[in-house]
């Protein structure tokens, strides 16, 4: 029987197709979808054709950040402690595990990196909008827990993002830590940092939802206009750039103090002028954050325990029938932070 799957054409080129799923080979396993998140890439596919370096050149199924319940096993996957009806959190990297930075415990710059719904392998492997996918079964860690939903579980990904750009930072116990940008990696940054035991957390946004959202998962201090960014000139500690805006970017180099650090997870304008000796005189350590490592399993720990709560910031879950009618409500920051599909 066949299912559906949303399918990237090109910008703003987005169809609802019929695919047949493979059948599960050797240490793989039949998913179906629990819960699929549409991320800030997805949308830069959606709108540009690109997120980044990566273009796509082939209709491409994006979706990197889901959950799945087990529809069917391979062979040798059941040794893995995995059942069909089971619940489990998809990690979608599989990295080499034989070059420098894999050796080197840093995975997550693998250089023969295979990364579900990214467009930076040619041909395209299929992301995960799909109503059933196979996968291999290392890359799945069973949920148990009833009353953890798909939903929650889809977002371990993102809190993957948000807790490995804390680790980048390095300590922040007892500190003020700044997140400019309220979106949901923003949002799982302010998780991460209070998981981290930072003392206050200041996130800065020109939205007011984005800030009511960043503030159910435990931001301090909440700042909207530029003068209330002046106020917290020298005072921040750490900060987090996750807005991936140059004025984002700007207010960190501003409100850092001197000997302080900054970690960019957002994805910056190429073409960006750039103080270096703003950085240099304050000696201020400027450091990048991409992607995630073995936070992910942090992560699913975190959520499984509702240590990270994640449920506030999950807006909307739409059947991938109406796909575009879910991007386009992803799209709009005055109504949602994180939209999933879900199968139908």
């Amino acid at each position: 029987m066949s299912d559906l799957a949303c399918t990237l054409h090109g910008p703003l080129r987005l169809s609802v197709d019929a695919l047949e799923p493979a059948a599960p080979q050797e240490g793989q396993v039949l998913l179906r979808l629990g819960a699929g998140g549409i991320c800030g890439s997805d949308l830069h596919y959606y709108q540009h054709g690109r997120a980044g370096a990566f273009a796509l050149r082939a209709p491409f199924v994006p979706g990197h950040e889901a959950s799945g319940v087990v529809e069917a096993l391979g062979p040798g996957a059941a040794s893995l402690g995995l059942r069909p009806g089971q619940k489990v959190a998809i990690n979608p990297a599989h990295p080499c595990g034989r070059c420098r930075a894999c050796r080197e415990g840093r995975s997550n710059l693998c250089e023969a990196m295979v990364f579900l719904g990214s467009a930076a392998i040619y041909p395209h492997l299929p992301g995960l909008f799909r109503e059933r996918f196979v996968i291999g079964a290392r890359q799945l860690t069973p949920v148990d827990e009833p009353d953890v939903s798909l939903g929650e579980i889809a977002c371990a990904e993102p809190l993957s993002v948000g807790l490995h750009a804390l680790r980048r930072a390095g300590a922040v116990l007892g500190q003020t830590v700044l997140v400019t940008g309220a979106g949901t990696i923003g949002c799982m940054a302010v998780i991460a940092a209070r998981l981290a035991g930072a003392a206050r957390v200041v996130v800065s946004d020109p939205s007011a939802r984005a800030l009511q959202m960043a503030a159910s998962v435990g931001a301090d201090q909440l700042l909207r206009e530029p003068a209330e960014l002046e106020a917290w000139q020298d005072r921040i500690d750490v900060a987090i750039e996750a807005a991936g805006h140059p004025a984002a970017l700007a207010a960190c180099l501003a409100m850092t103090r001197r000997g302080g650090r900054i970690v960019q997870v957002g994805t910056l304008p190429d073409e960006l002028p750039f103080p270096a000796n703003r950085v240099m005189a304050r000696e201020l350590d400027y450091l990048g954050a991409f992607r995630a490592d073995l936070e992910f399993d942090w992560a699913v720990q975190a959520i499984r325990t509702r240590r990270a709560d994640v449920r506030p910031l999950i807006s909307a879950q739409l059947p991938l029938s109406r796909a575009q009618e879910a991007f386009e409500l992803a799209l709009d920051r005055g109504r949602s932070t994180k939209v999933q599909l879900v199968p139908g």
